[in-house]
């Protein structure tokens, strides 16, 4: 795998993480346009040149969302997010 596969890899799977997290939270929030937003971005990725990404952009993008995860932790961990993952409960 070239290193322009293995960036879109990482930053699909980050996209893919914030819109499984959108999909926990949508039931209690009204978030339909951001979840659209998500997908449309998750669409342009499949387009995009990854010769033109670096290291350091697909690093601000999983900081990024490991910074949002961290936020919903204390949500899910309270119960006021459900019960994490696809329904499995958080350690």
């Amino acid at each position: 795998m070239n290193i322009a596969d293995k960036y879109r890899l990482r930053v699909q799977n980050c996209v893919g993480t914030i819109i499984d997290v959108h999909g926990m939270i949508q039931d209690q929030y009204e978030v339909e346009e951001s979840l659209n937003q998500f997908q449309d971005l998750e669409e342009a990725i499949r387009e995009l040149d990854m010769n033109l990404i670096s290291e350091l952009d697909v690093l601000m993008l999983e900081q990024a969302t490991n910074a949002l995860l961290a936020e919903f932790k204390i949500l899910f961990e309270a119960g006021k997010l459900g019960t994490g993952w696809r329904g499995y409960p958080l350690n």
